[in-house]
């Protein structure tokens, strides 16, 4: 069993801060030798494997891309976890194939957006949008920051810390010159939906990342960045249902549900909140709130069977709606145990250990999720730091 000692432990700092990552499996019994090949596993079947679950696919000489296989697209969300999970498993060339691709197809030079990238492609790079998704520039920018520390910079396009900090640049400063939108409200330091628009998706704050952007992006930004994890912490506590813990998809500043166009309840992009509750406690440890939080969405689904799992209120009403991605959803609840120490703690994570990864047309946001999730439980989901603090010059 896991014990309280070894989970949510407050007044215990962060990895960030020891550089020590728990490994929960290991926790629970599983040999690190069964661990690391059902990681392996899981990235072969993702990466390499056959049509049932492969989502990434080679292009062009040196070019990949992760496709979206129940929509048939391309989507900045799923290149910059690809490039996330490259980068924690040390494919230093699947990570620059997908860039190249991101790069190449997805960065746009014009217009109101120039500076970000569209959110949505064809497989052969024909783009389906010009608008951007703030949760795909966060992942990149914080997978090329990893990637620089780890391997080093290389030539333009793999110069991957300076491609992070204009990035992070454009994402704060963009608009101030009436030249389009920023990503994040300089007011409330919260992150947009999308940039021309005011209101948040609670499960793209990612006060973890914003905490390393406050240490590598440019000097002059740092403090934004500082609050800006303050600001996110504070907003999971009010778009969090304080019985459930659920969240909506889309929520207003205030942090209630945004219902406007049928997404203010607990659906597909709300279970990543549960996942990203699990790692900032695991990086960081600077908001005891977040383990209740995490503990109450366990609770919530502990006498829930996955195939019955549904769309909610946030207050925990079910509708007739199955849900599209219960595997995902699994995955996320069992990423929590990084912050949860309660009853249910232990037997999620076991449920996910016993559940494959998902098979079929819909398996592309589910397994990402799955693979994040077997990243951060197995202690391989880490930070990784410049030899010396880096000036972002």
């Amino acid at each position: 069993m896991v014990s309280k000692q070894n989970m949510a432990t407050e007044g215990t700092p962060g990895a960030f801060y020891t550089g020590t990552y728990r490994n929960v499996f290991r926790e629970l019994g599983y040999s690190d030798a069964d661990i690391a090949a059902r990681i392996e596993d899981t990235w072969h079947q993702l990466f390499e494997g056959d049509e049932e679950t492969r989502i990434y696919y080679e292009a062009e000489p040196d070019m990949g891309y992760l496709l979206d296989t129940g929509n048939l697209d391309v989507r900045t969300e799923g290149m910059s976890y690809g490039m996330m999970m490259a980068v924690q498993l040390d494919r230093r060339d699947v990570f620059d194939r997908i860039w190249r691709w991101t790069r190449k197809y997805m960065y746009m030079t014009e217009g109101e957006n120039a500076g970000y990238f569209a959110w949505s492609c064809d497989p052969d790079g024909t783009r389906r949008s010009n608008g951007p998704a703030p949760d795909g520039e966060e992942f990149f920018a914080m997978a090329l920051l990893f990637a620089s520390h780890r391997w080093g910079d290389g030539a333009e396009p793999l110069d991957y810390g300076r491609q992070a900090r204009q990035l992070l640049r454009d994402c704060l400063h963009k608009g101030e010159n009436g030249d389009g939108h920023s990503m994040w409200n300089p007011d409330n330091k919260l992150i947009k939906f999308i940039p021309n628009c005011e209101f948040s998706d609670p499960s793209y704050h990612l006060p973890h990342f914003y905490e390393l952007f406050a240490l590598w992006a440019d000097p002059a930004d740092r403090a934004f960045w500082r609050e800006a994890a303050a600001a996110s912490r504070a907003y999971l506590h009010k778009s969090c249902h304080p019985r459930t813990g659920l969240a909506p998809e889309y929520a207003f500043y205030d942090g209630t549900p945004n219902d406007e166009r049928g997404y203010g309840k607990f659906f597909s992009d709300s279970y990543r909140v549960a996942a990203n509750l699990g790692l900032d406690w695991e990086w960081f440890r600077a908001d005891p709130w977040q383990c209740e939080a995490a503990e109450r969405i366990q609770a919530f689904f502990a006498d829930k069977e996955p195939a019955d799992y549904r769309r909610y209120t946030i207050a925990g009403e079910p509708f007739d709606e199955l849900s599209l991605h219960p595997v995902g959803l699994l995955a996320t609840n069992a990423a929590a145990s990084l912050a949860a120490s309660g009853p249910a703690a232990e037997a999620t994570v076991r449920r996910f250990w016993n559940t494959p990864v998902r098979t079929g047309v819909r398996r592309y946001y589910d397994n990402c999720l799955y693979l994040f999730a077997m990243l951060a439980l197995s202690g391989r989901y880490r930070i990784w730091k410049p030899e010396t603090q880096d000036t972002g010059e």
